[in-house]
Formats: C-alpha cells, sequence, structure tokens
C-alpha cells in the first residue's frame, strides 16, 4: 500500500528508462488496484508487464470493497498474486480460500503468483518443509495448468525484517517446492514452472540470492519502491541468467 498516483508514475518512468539496457529478463510490477488503469498506460510499449496484488474468488456480486478477476483483467492485468504472506497473516485467508482464488484467477484467464512460505516459530521448530508442502497441497493440484503457475517462496520471517534467507537455506526450499511440483505436474514441467525469491530481496543480496539454480527470479518488497534499487535488482537478476 504504497505511492500516490504522481509517485507511481515517476516510479514508472524511472523503471522504463532504466530498462533500456536490460535484456532476457521478465519485469512485472503490481500496483495498488486504483493505480491499475494509470499504470497499465504507464507501462504500454514497454517490456513491463501489470499484475495485481489480490483478488477476490467470485466473478461479480454483493462484495463491497472487493475487486473481481473480470475487473482486473478489464485494467490490462496479465498476473495476479494470491496468498501473499500479510493476506495469510493479517487478513486470515486460509488454504480453502485461497485454492478458490487461484482457480478463479487462471479461470479468468490470467496468471497466478502464489506465495508460500513459513513463519519463524514454523522455522525454528522444524516444520518449515511440513508447512511449505501443507500450502502448496492445499492450492497446486493438477487442475491448475501449470503454464499459468508462479510459486514464490516468502518466508514470513525475512519479509520487511531485515533478515534474508541464505541462499544454501533458499535454495533447499526451492528443490523441496520444485520436487512436490514434479510430483503434480512431472518432472519436464516442474522444471519450467518459475519458482521466485522473496524476503528483504535488495541489490547487495540478490545476485548470490539469483545465482541459486532453482531461484528463477524475485517477488520484490520494499526495494522495488525506489527506481535504482529495482533495477539494481532486475540488473543482477540479467547477470545470473547469461
Amino acid at each position: 500500500m504504497h505511492k500516490t498516483l504522481a509517485e507511481a508514475r515517476e516510479l514508472v518512468a524511472g523503471i522504463r528508462e532504466g530498462l533500456t539496457t536490460i535484456t532476457g529478463v521478465d519485469v512485472l510490477i503490481c500496483p495498488p488496484v486504483q493505480l491499475l488503469f494509470p499504470m497499465a498506460k504507464a507501462v504500454a510499449g514497454t517490456k513491463i508487464m501489470l499484475g495485481a496484488q489480490n483478488a477476490h474468488e467470485a466473478a461479480y456480486g454483493a462484495f463491497t470493497g472487493e475487486v473481481s478477476v473480470p475487473m482486473l483483467k478489464d485494467t490490462g492485468c496479465t498476473y495476479v498474486i494470491i496468498g501473499h504472506s500479510e493476506r495469510r497473516q493479517i487478513y486470515k485467508e486460509d488454504g480453502l480460500l485461497l485454492a478458490k482464488k487461484v482457480r478463479a484467477v487462471v479461470g479468468g484467464g490470467l496468471n497466478v503468483v502464489y506465495c508460500v512460505g513459513e513463519t519463524l516459530d514454523e522455522r525454528e521448530s522444524g516444520r518449515t518443509q511440513a508447512v511449505v508442502e501443507r500450502q502448496l497441497t492445499e492450492v497446486v493440484k493438477p487442475d491448475v495448468p501449470a503454464d499459468r503457475l508462479i510459486i514464490a517462496y516468502e518466508p514470513v520471517w525475512a519479509i520487511g525484517t531485515g533478515r534474508t534467507a541464505t541462499p544454501d537455506q533458499a535454495q533447499e526450499v526451492h528443490v523441496l517446492i520444485r520436487t512436490h511440483l514434479a510430483g503434480i505436474y512431472g518432472r519436464p514441467t516442474a522444471d519450467a514452472i518459475r519458482i521466485l525469491y522473496g524476503g528483504s530481496v535488495k541489490p547487495d543480496n540478490a545476485a548470490t540470492l539469483l545465482s541459486q539454480p532453482d531461484i528463477d527470479g524475485a517477488l520484490v518488497g520494499g526495494a522495488c519502491l525506489a527506481p535504482d534499487d529495482f533495477l539494481a535488482i532486475i540488473s543482477a537478476a540479467q547477470t545470473a541468467r547469461a
């Protein structure tokens, strides 16, 4: 929940300018819902894709304050984030609801970025694997098209705290996720599904994280609010994929 319209236009203009020398990296921005229409215009004709931060599971109805997938699609969105840790932790969205939301997104013709991750207590008690596998099992099933699915691993204890999973810790969970996906879709398809890391990704740690073999990109939080920081992470992704 950041940026007024004027601030968002300034941010995207800075990102657009910096992307002129970047190749081989897909860039997605997910602004607050009231900025989707103007940001669609701001990224028109560029390599920047547009996504939303959340969606309601129903296509329409008496759900004051909510936004449906058809409404998001109408803005020019092609992606929707579902299951972000803040939605889980603050708004108590559970697996049953998130499964409905994911199916609403892919059924509406959009791509989903489905987030999973453990809390600090769950990690310290040795439950990371069980939690992540449960979050995957609750939502990701064969009826979710693999070509519309991105998984984002975001350890809750590393979001906005300044703490970051080590490259080895992140890679270990990404391998777990990919192995789980292989059990659903088969290994070749699972290998093609992008798995992102999110959790205090910054310019000074992006390169080491993105160099891991099973980390296909980053779900960037606070560092995306400044063009120079976001562009530095994008540049690190370009180098890692070179």
